[in-house]
Order: C-alpha cells, then structure tokens, then sequence
C-alpha cells in the first residue's frame, strides 16, 4: 500500500496553554484512541512503547509500536514517529505525525494534525479502502477526544 497523507484541524475554545498541558497528558492522550493500548513510557515526552490492537478484515492485528518524539516546541508543536509490525500477521505500520497549535482572532486554539502512515503486509492486502476507512474513524475518534477533553 502506497503512503497515505492526511489533514484534520479542530478549533477548541480554550487558550493555547490550557490545550498544550491536555496534550502532554500522554496516558489520557492514548486513551483518546480505542485502537491504543499498554502504553508504556520509556523517556518522559522522548520515548514509548505501545500497542495497537484491532480488528481488520478477516486479520486480528496487534502491532507493538515504538514511538519516538522526533520534535517538540513548547505550546506549539510536536512531530512523532510510531512504527511497529505484528509479527504473527506479517504487516508493519509506520505514522509520521505532526501536531501543531495556532492561536485564532477569536482567542481560541486550532490543532492540526497531519501526516502519513503506511500499512504493509498481509493486512494490506484487504485494500486500501479498508485501511485508510480505518484510519479516518482513528483520526475523527481523536479530534472528537481533543475538543472534549482540553
């Protein structure tokens, strides 16, 4: 499966600090993603472990990521890479991501997330329809946690 990019944008009515201390919550953070779980932090805002468990097709997937903050400025951006593989399915998954923050004229905080993420292997093999329906529901679930909970 070719690199998929994507884009989401959400206004929250809070200032730039407040929704920056929310995100650096990285246990509430993960919660935010159904798809998530067992995080583990390995070097506080550097460094973690994680599972990324779900159901694609016909395939039980569970993937253990290791994510690595690649870039990070305070209150206004962070850049990470997760990539991981599960090795009984024989599919690996990488994600590029950078979240940044934007003060707005009406003083509220707009966070963008974009990047790409690439899925390979057997579970590619489903199409990448299925795949990329999947990382949209993953993308929606986590801007609706970010306006809910910041």
């Amino acid at each position: 499966m070719p690199t998929h990019q994507f884009r989401r944008e959400v206004v929250i009515d809070l200032s730039r600090p407040q929704v920056w201390g929310s995100l650096l919550d990285v246990e509430k953070v993960a919660g935010w993603v159904s798809l998530v779980g067992e995080v583990e932090e390995l070097a506080h805002l550097s460094n973690y472990r994680a599972v990324l468990s779900d159901r694609v097709g016909p395939f039980r997937l569970r993937a253990d990521l290791t994510i690595r903050i690649k870039e990070m400025e305070e209150e206004s951006k962070v850049v990470l890479e997760a990539e991981g593989e599960d090795r009984q399915v024989r599919s690996r998954i990488k994600v590029n991501l950078a979240l940044r923050l934007f003060d707005t004229e009406e003083g509220a905080t707009m966070v963008r997330l974009e990047g790409r993420y690439e899925v390979t292997g057997r579970v590619a093999t489903l199409g990448a329809s299925l795949i990329r329906h999947k990382a949209d529901t993953v993308l929606d679930e986590f801007c609706s946690h970010v306006v809910k909970a910041a």
